[in-house]
């Protein structure tokens, strides 16, 4: 995402990830066309959004002015709100320990959040609201596919979504302007970045998540992200990012509270 923002704009980015990801599934899409019933439609559509079209436009924007490692820490937010949207709106069952995972994942990221005082009111990160919001339609994603798609396997259920979404981030991408883009210098190596992350960590990424969510609880398949914030800290540290003990002391709070969350009774 920092790569291929030097040359493309946040919208612009995002929509290159999303279009290039549904090109490379299209070929599964239009194999799997004829397992498209109406009835999983809109979940199908749910799936596509709030999977990978909003949280693609949220994250590139947020990487435009917050490190890319406190991005990755925050991403740890999702089995927190994939347990709270379970409970309110599809019936998941829950216990006090994690109730308690929850108030400490919600703490932790608050820590996160204010521990940057770049872009501020006072001392937030405005800027990392946008991942927050990312990480809960991971979480109405998640809730979704467990309880209304688990009838179709990963490949179609991502395929299946991205056909809806690949055509309108081409059209989006059509009303932007390229010529600032051809006058940066190295925009090809920018563009070859955005091709590699809408590939691996879009396409191929959703496709090994809803291949997961099939066979576990939503929450469990949603806790892949304790790894996140690992790599994110390796990556933020090759690029001479500033990670402080700060950021460690609260991405390890949000990571108690999603292991509270996951703990088995």
């Amino acid at each position: 995402m920092k790569i291929g923002l030097k040359s493309f704009s946040s919208s612009q980015a995002a929509s290159i990830r999303i279009f290039l990801a549904s090109l490379v599934l299209l070929p599964y899409s239009i194999k799997h066309l004829k397992n498209l019933h109406r009835k999983d439609l809109k979940y199908l559509l749910v799936a596509g959004f709030c999977g990978s079209f909003i949280p693609a436009f949220l994250f590139m924007k947020a990487e435009t002015r917050i490190d890319s490692a406190l991005a990755g820490m925050l991403n740890s937010l999702t089995p927190v709100f994939t347990l709270v949207i379970g409970i309110f709106f599809f019936k998941t069952k829950t216990r006090w320990l994690q109730v308690l995972g929850i108030v400490l994942g919600l703490a932790g990221a608050l820590g996160l959040i204010s521990s940057d005082k770049n872009i501020s009111f006072g001392n937030i990160n405005t800027y990392a609201f946008f991942i927050v919001v990312a990480t809960i339609c991971y979480a109405i994603n998640i809730n979704t596919v467990k309880t209304y798609l688990t009838h179709l396997k990963g490949i179609q259920i991502t395929s299946l979504s991205f056909l809806f979404i690949g055509p309108v981030s081409l059209m989006y991408l059509l009303t932007t302007s390229f010529e600032p883009v051809i006058h940066s210098e190295g925009w090809i190596i920018h563009l070859i970045a955005l091709a590699i992350l809408g590939i691996l960590g879009t396409a191929f990424a959703m496709l090994i998540m809803n291949s997961l969510i099939r066979y576990t609880s939503a929450v469990f398949a949603s806790s892949v992200t304790y790894i996140i914030p690992i790599f994110a800290i390796i990556w933020g540290l090759l690029d001479h990012e500033i990670i402080t003990w700060l950021h460690i002391s609260f991405m390890i709070i949000v990571l108690l509270g999603v292991y509270l969350i996951n703990r088995k009774a």
